[in-house]
């Protein structure tokens, strides 16, 4: 019951902070509607998206919405906790009830609510712009998919923080993030790789994430490996998040 409590007033904290925070704010939420504007903006209607069924715009809405989610949750929450990490912040949280496993997850939980407008607002310009239109459910489907599925980048993003030092959290998390949009699909379709990387990228969460969205917008149930590969890597994520927590607490 204590260590529940302890999880509730986390994550009543951290969504605070979070949305106190005006500048990252501003990055993560219009920076992936910027991007869906340069790349779908020119598209012709009818424009199909390499290897898919979907209109270019429809595959990019998707697409720049889930690379906002990633935005949000990877790069905020590493960053957030390498710093906490130093100031001595966390030595507090561990003198609360809320075990390893709990912290992980009140962290992650409360770094969507800044992945919400920023899946929000793709939404929204892409509709204005580009006329992309779905059946109301499938609006409401594609954002609670999105949403859920970015606690598992946000529990990557809590491993990262607690595996990187203050110095190095920056380029350790940049690299992460940019290899999961690239490898996922998330800035051109997956189809334009060559094969033996297309491979690869079958594997990578952030194509599973993606490709759940896409299957919402063709009216389809997702793909099984799709659900597999995000259900191992939140697993992975949150086990190994929770991991060097405890590891980090030994140190101190």
């Amino acid at each position: 019951m204590n260590s529940l409590l302890a999880a509730r007033g986390l994550i009543r904290l951290e969504v605070v902070r979070a949305l106190r925070n005006r500048k990252f704010l501003f990055f993560s939420v219009l920076y992936p509607a910027g991007l869906f504007l340069l790349i779908a903006g020119g598209a012709g209607a009818g424009t199909k998206a390499a290897g898919s069924r979907l209109d270019l715009s429809a595959f990019m809405m998707v697409s720049m919405a889930s690379f906002g989610a990633l935005t949000a949750v990877l790069l905020g929450n590493s960053e957030r906790i390498a710093k906490e990490r130093e100031s001595g912040w966390v030595r507090q949280l561990r003198l609360t009830p809320l075990p390893g496993r709990g912290y992980v997850l009140a962290k992650s939980a409360s770094a969507t609510a800044v992945s919400l407008p920023a899946i929000l607002v793709v939404f929204l310009v892409a509709a204005a712009t580009k006329d992309v239109r779905l059946a109301a459910w499938q609006w409401l489907a594609l954002t609670a998919a999105l949403w859920a599925g970015s606690l598992c980048f946000a529990a990557l993003g809590v491993a990262i923080g607690y595996l990187a030092t203050g110095d190095t959290v920056r380029p350790v998390s940049m690299l992460v993030y940019f290899g999961l949009s690239v490898l996922g699909g998330l800035w051109m379709p997956t189809a334009t790789f060559p094969g033996w990387l297309r491979r690869i990228a079958d594997w990578v969460p952030t194509h599973a994430y993606a490709g759940l969205g896409r299957s919402l917008v063709l009216g389809e149930a997702p793909a099984p490996r799709d659900l597999a590969v995000l259900a191992l890597s939140f697993a992975l994520f949150v086990a190994g998040a929770a991991w060097l927590y405890r590891k980090d607490t030994l140190k101190t």
